[in-house]
């Protein structure tokens, strides 16, 4: 392919000369203006590819990464209530580990008004850069942690401490990845594009959950609970630079850039420049809709995906590397569950796909959890395999619904602030309301009608949304 023409001065004028394979065209002379144009065109088209697939193989690994070092602290709950919390009463420590992990999840609304202004005022691409960064070297610092043995109640509180940094830069996370994945999809495909999110955190997911099958598997209690544990922590730095790198040769999306030059031209004619916080609440119909819309996913993805081991081992007593197994299964079944209901929805339309997967958790949800009181391996499986199909109908079109109810100038905002509010209040408290919730009304079904609650308010949520899937992004 020829590339494109080099523009050179003289002191009469400019003269434009076009490389080739055999050299400049004669001096002096200039190339023919056609030729000029689809050189031009093709440079800018392969450009164009070449940032797409960058940014689609950067947020995908991107947030892989994240989150694998965020769900090993759900998938080693068990170990990590007897290192930090040596209580007589195991029950008693694996709730305060989850309390830990609900607390973390409080400062993530916090975290979503912060990335959500870096987003929308300095770019997507500064917001996933400095959030991979903040993670992984977070997760890395609990590598090195002593236990309660070693430093009494100053081990919790640090263990505390850095389980707030996590939360924060997860707040950016899912939300930046989403926004830049829904900006940059060709037309029709926003939905296929924007299911990379759930897909690349699910995989994050598995590998965790490969590693703890095999950490559990190959190792004796006592040396898992001595020093095991840490080596999945101890990934975080190789990994949290490579994720780095790859998001820091990101281009910004167009649609940022439109939004940039909008905000500068009103700057100019003497506008005050107003902060995105403060824009996105003028728009309370779309704020209200997305934060309701989240809640299934909030509860189903963190009890279904990752408390779901524990609850087989703790409340079922069933073999921890059995349902770990499960877990792994149903994550590799999820990846290619949420890109298929994410491409699905550019054809069949956002709302028809998320009512759909509400009332299937509404009519099967409690059954479920009723088969898997004394169910065998294969059972358990397909039992978990069928939840985490119900949520991959969900969670496959949840990044580009959300992403569609803002307009640019506040969508990673809007986004980030809906989706991380729900997650603080009912994501992060899922596993330990679940489990208080059996201790309250002595049934292990609780965690069952927990999930159906969920799934009522997202419905009526997404009932109450316009379809956007063949509408333009907004840009207001």
């Amino acid at each position: 392919m020829n590339a494109p023409p080099i523009t050179t001065d003289s002191s009469d004028s400019a003269v434009t000369t076009t490389p080739s394979r055999h050299g400049l065209s004669p001096a002096g002379k200039t190339a023919p203006e056609g030729e000029n144009t689809i050189v031009d065109l093709a440079g800018a088209e392969e450009h164009s590819r070449t940032n797409i697939r960058r940014s689609v193989t950067s947020s995908f690994i991107g947030n892989f990464i994240e989150w694998f070092d965020y769900a090993m602290y759900g998938y080693l709950a068990v170990v990590i209530a007897s290192v930090f919390f040596p209580e007589s009463d195991s029950n008693v420590g694996l709730v305060l580990t989850f309390g830990l992990f609900a607390i973390s999840f409080l400062i993530r609304p916090i975290g979503a008004i912060f990335w959500g202004h870096i987003g929308d005022r300095l770019g997507r691409k500064t917001t996933l850069s400095w959030s991979i960064l903040l993670m992984s070297g977070a997760t890395m610092c609990i590598a090195f942690l002593p236990g309660y043995d070693h430093i009494g109640i100053l081990a919790p509180l640090l263990l505390l401490a850095l389980r707030l940094v996590q939360g924060f830069s997860a707040a950016g996370e899912y939300a930046g990845a989403g926004t830049m994945l829904t900006e940059i999809a060709p037309s029709g495909r926003r939905g296929l594009y924007a299911a990379i999110v759930p897909a690349s955190t699910a995989s994050g997911l598995l590998l965790g959950s490969l590693l703890a099958a095999l950490l559990n598997g190959i190792l004796s209690d006592a040396n898992l609970h001595s020093w095991g544990w840490r080596i999945p922590f101890l990934l975080a730095a190789p990994l949290g630079l490579i994720g780095l790198w790859i998001r820091r040769h990101m281009d910004e999306t167009n649609e940022f850039q439109r939004a940039q030059e909008s905000e500068e031209v009103a700057v100019g004619t003497g506008e005050p420049q107003k902060s995105p916080l403060a824009m996105v609440w003028k728009e309370p119909k779309a704020l209200g809709i997305a934060l309701a819309a989240s809640l299934l996913n909030a509860i189903g993805f963190y009890v279904i995906l990752s408390y779901l081991p524990t609850y087989l081992s703790e409340e079922l007593g069933q073999n921890h590397t059995d349902s770990f197994i499960a877990t792994s299964v149903t994550l590799f079944a999820y990846i290619f569950s949420v890109l298929f209901t994410g491409w699905l929805s550019d054809r069949v339309g956002r709302k028809r796909i998320m009512l759909t997967a509400s009332i299937a958790f509404v009519v099967t949800i409690v059954p479920a959890f009723m088969l898997l009181d004394g169910a065998g391996l294969f059972l358990v499986i397909v039992i978990q395999l069928c939840m985490g199909m119900a949520l991959a109908l969900n969670d496959g079109v949840l990044p580009s619904f959300l992403s569609e109810q803002f307009s640019t100038k506040v969508r990673l905002s809007g986004f980030a602030l809906t989706f991380n509010a729900a997650n603080a209040v009912f994501g992060g408290s899922a596993a330990m309301v679940a489990t208080l919730l059996i201790g309250w009304t002595g049934s292990d079904l609780a965690p069952g009608f927990y999930l159906m609650a969920a799934a009522v308010v997202t419905f009526f949520a997404v009932l109450a949304a316009r379809e956007t899937s063949k509408h333009e992004l907004k840009r207001g």
